[in-house]
C-alpha cells in the first residue's frame, strides 16, 4: 500500500488544482451568464481560489504537502456545507443561484470523500 493514493491516474494535489480552477471558472461563467450584480454569484470562484493555490502549494513544497491537503479539504467542506443551502431554496426551482448551491454540493461533498479517502491512505502506508 504504499503507493501514492490516485484517483483515475492523478494524485490529490492534481485533482485539487483542477478541482479549484474548475470552481473558479464555474462562478465566473455563471456570474457572467446571469448578469448577476451579487458578490455571492462569486462564492464558488472564491472557494476555488484557495483550492488551486493549496494543490499547487502542495506540489511545490512536498515537505509542506500534509499542511497544504489539510487546507484544501477545508475549503471542500465549506463548499459542501455552503451547497446544503440548495434544500432550502430548491422550492424555487433550479436557476443558476440554486444550480451553482447544487453543483457545490455534490462536487465539494465528492470532493472531500476523495480527500477522506487519500488521508486513511496515507495513515495506513505509514503504519506499514
Amino acid at each position: 500500500m504504499g503507493e501514492e493514493f490516485k484517483v483515475a491516474g492523478q494524485t490529490m494535489p492534481t485533482i485539487t488544482i483542477g478541482y479549484g480552477v474548475f470552481l473558479i471558472i464555474w462562478g465566473l461563467t455563471i456570474s457572467l451568464i446571469s448578469e448577476s450584480n451579487s458578490i455571492t454569484s462569486y462564492a464558488p470562484s472564491m472557494a476555488g481560489l484557495p483550492l488551486a493555490i493549496s494543490g499547487y502549494m502542495a506540489n511545490k513544497t512536498p515537505e509542506k504537502r500534509k499542511l497544504w491537503m489539510h487546507i484544501a479539504v477545508l475549503f471542500g467542506v465549506i463548499c459542501a456545507i455552503g451547497g446544503t443551502r440548495f434544500f432550502m431554496v430548491m422550492s424555487d426551482g433550479i436557476n443558476y443561484a440554486t444550480g451553482s448551491m447544487l453543483m457545490l454540493l455534490i462536487t465539494g461533498s465528492l470532493y472531500t470523500l476523495l480527500c477522506v479517502q487519500s488521508f486513511r491512505h496515507a495513515r495506513m502506508s505509514r503504519e506499514e
